[in-house]
């Protein structure tokens, strides 16, 4: 049920007397501890720094800080409506079950707070070892506030052991009283989920320069559509004559109130081929919108939900404004609306801190992982799929100056069946550095090569899950911040579209279910209609590790460098797997 992986501190064993001895105490702590009278030291003022909404409504806000040297995570939780009681906690996957908990409840005459945790069947359950410490509870306007911290590590078998990477936060609202903690049905509770990543960098906030002026990239009153998924796209323009500057910190803006609604944004500088571009406000893929912004990708902003602002190293800055730069950005907003809310205005954006003190390097952004494509899909059912998104030596050789770059950060990216992002740079067929993680390793290509993995569980579908842009699509991605910055903006891959539709055709003469694959049929509904059995998935994996893919190799300006893919060791590779499919279609008509 736990993670591992961090080191942790060594965890004393107890004799069965001390921890009966425990127990019995935490029991009588825990029945006399009211929400009215507690005990322990809160965190000053303004000491939670990272906030993210639990739901989609914003009922109830979260927000934290990381103290490194104690080993700890102080915990601020907002409930905006205070019912009889909640359950905060965390689990490996998000469910409810053998989950690390947090509970707050009420009989109706008084409250009580403790640590518990829940078995397979979702029976809840008081730990014998209370390592949720409930600092501070009071009310204001707002609604109630409680603060409360956990170590990272509890030595306590039925704790989550908190550690880099995401985790995966549940939640779920007391609506009436209960007489105590093990009458709470779990399963008649209105829960959900969050995914944070709790453990933030801890590294030092640069100085600021004193010349430092912001700008602020809005849209202006976006009624949000009432639908589930909503990219919006909006023009700014410079002011005519913008010297050159440096971007040396970025923040998002959000509007109160939509904080669960705005998942992600980005700002992007347009080619600087193009004089002018249309003042364009509306949604990205409506068929109003102007072919010309599609030559608006150069990254100069990037933010997903629960990130905090972004601060560049001393030493370099992102470049925009002055000759040979455009003037014209684009705003893009991806709104994700589960609850299809009508009528909600928003105006966020994000705001640009900006020094014409220029640095000794030019900062630039790279976005590395998969093209957003359904032909790179997984099936349903898979506890851990692996998806691989390639930067070959061939891009790297051309785009990349002789003496490489010098990564300093990186933001990682899916939807909501994404599990673990990976990058690390392989070099003559060898794993030479990790770029966050490893995970899976896969030695493709030969020379400089950049892979970034995905892992995804759709074990709660039953329809393959396609690359694509909704939230119910999946994505993979890693944009990597770096210097000195080069033309290359996007280094991606997918699997060649020909061998899929090879794929299909295979599949389609070994199962009994026909899969239609006339011209109008798209590779989604293809997808759609597989028989997901063990034959058709194995193949489909075989087919993402072996079979050729298609390199995107992009500058800024949406042009290509000119690659030339060549022969290579993953060609050979597919070479033996359609031998092996071979041999088995012998077989299997024999």
């Amino acid at each position: 049920m736990r993670t591992t992986g961090n080191k942790r501190s060594p965890c004393p064993s107890f004799r069965l007397r001390e921890v009966a001895s425990m127990y019995f105490t935490m029991i009588m702590v825990f029945l006399v501890i009211l929400v009215v009278a507690l005990q322990g030291t809160a965190p000053r003022e303004n000491y939670f720094p990272y906030k993210v909404p639990l739901d989609p409504q914003s009922f109830l806000e979260l927000s934290w800080n990381v103290s490194y040297p104690e080993q700890v995570v102080h915990f601020q939780l907002l409930v905006k409506e205070p019912k009889f009681g909640l359950l905060f906690g965390m689990s490996d996957r998000g469910e409810f079950e053998n989950a690390d908990l947090a509970v707050l409840w009420s009989d109706g005459h008084s409250s009580y707070f403790g640590d518990a945790w829940s078995d397979e069947k979702g029976q809840l359950h008081l730990d014998s070892q209370q390592d949720y410490q409930l600092l501070k509870a009071h009310r204001t306007p707002e609604g109630l506030y409680l603060v409360f911290k956990r170590a990272f590590s509890t030595c306590d078998p039925k704790d989550y052991l908190i550690e880099d990477g995401t985790v995966h936060l549940i939640y779920g609202i007391l609506e009436k009283p209960v007489r105590s903690l093990q009458a709470i049905n779990i399963s008649a509770l209105h829960k959900g989920l969050q995914r944070v990543q709790l453990l933030k960098p801890n590294i030092s906030t640069p100085e600021l320069p004193r010349d430092m002026k912001t700008m602020e990239i809005r849209a202006p009153d976006v009624v949000i559509p009432s639908q589930e998924t909503t990219y919006w796209c909006y023009m700014v323009e410079l002011p005519d004559s913008f010297p050159r500057h440096h971007i040396v910190m970025y923040e998002p803006v959000i509007t109160a109130g939509n904080e669960a609604i705005v998942h992600h944004m980005e700002v992007f500088q347009c080619a600087a081929e193009f004089d002018s571009f249309p003042h364009y406000n509306g949604p990205c893929d409506s068929k109003m919108k102007p072919d010309r912004l599609n030559y608006c990708r150069h990254v100069l902003a990037a933010w997903a939900m629960g990130a905090q602002a972004f601060y560049y190293p001393e030493e370099a800055g992102l470049a925009f404004g002055g000759p040979g730069s455009s003037k014209y950005l684009r705003l893009e907003i991806h709104y994700h609306n589960p609850l299809v809310f009508k009528g909600r205005q928003d105006s966020s954006g994000i705001r640009l801190y900006y020094t014409a003190t220029l640095r000794r390097y030019d900062a630039g952004i790279m976005e590395l992982g998969l093209v957003y494509t359904p032909v790179m899909a997984i099936p349903p059912g898979e506890a851990g799929f692996l998806l691989n998104g390639y930067c070959t030596d061939k891009c790297t050789q051309v785009a990349l100056p002789p003496a490489g770059i010098h990564i300093f950060a990186s933001q990682l990216h899916t939807h909501l069946t994404g599990r673990k992002v990976v990058t690390i740079l392989s070099r003559e067929g060898r794993e030479r550095e990790v770029v966050n993680a490893d995970n899976h390793y896969s030695p493709h290509f030969q020379g400089d090569v950049l892979i970034t993995t995905c892992m995804y569980n759709t074990e709660d579908r039953n329809q393959a899950t396609v690359g694509g842009f909704s939230i119910t699509d999946e994505m993979c991605v890693n944009y990597v911040h770096y210097y000195p910055q080069t033309q290359l903006e996007l280094c991606k891959s997918a699997v060649d579209s020909g061998y899929l539709q090879r794929y299909f055709n295979l599949v389609n003469r070994f199962n009994d279910e026909e899969i239609c694959m006339c011209p109008q049929t798209s590779v989604t509904q293809q997808f759609s209609s597989i028989p997901w059995n063990a034959f058709n998935r194995d193949v489909l994996k075989s087919l993402y590790d072996f079979a050729p893919i298609s390199m995107h190799c992009n500058k800024s300006s949406a042009v290509r460098f000119p690659v030339c893919m060549g022969p290579s060791k993953i060609l050979n590779s597919f070479k033996n797997w359609a031998l092996d499919v071979a041999v088995l279609e012998c077989r299997m008509l024999q």
